[in-house]
């Protein structure tokens, strides 16, 4: 597998602790969330678009905790996504895009590519 090329999309400040906010990343919308008290890993970087009612809405989305996984409710329809992987636990078949993310020096980077 080849190594990511990381891109900027914000600046750590434009974080907010515990919840998700939307950068744009080639034409995507990428939610990030900030969890700085997780155990294994703080930042997360999933697709922001819903399948299940077609809205960009997942960065808004709750943050909780299923079976030890960290998930995001969807703000619509309450389907929880796994942060880790994006794979919607009421769906088997739906899974959400999810990147590699990084904090480099005051920045956030997404890998892509």
């Amino acid at each position: 597998m080849s190594q990511p090329i990381w891109k900027t999309v914000c600046n750590e400040q434009d974080l907010v602790t515990n919840s998700g906010v939307v950068v744009w990343l080639d034409g995507a919308q990428v939610a990030l969330f900030y969890l700085p008290d997780a155990q294994d890993q703080t930042l997360y970087a999933i697709d922001n678009h819903d399948p299940e009612s077609g809205a960009n809405v997942i960065g808004r989305g709750l943050i909780g905790s299923i079976k030890g996984d960290l998930v995001v409710a969807a703000p619509i329809y309450k389907q929880h996504y796994r942060l880790q992987d994006g794979q919607c636990l009421e769906e088997p078949n739906q899974r959400l895009r999810v990147w590699p993310v990084r904090l480099n020096g005051g920045v956030v980077e997404v890998g892509v590519g």
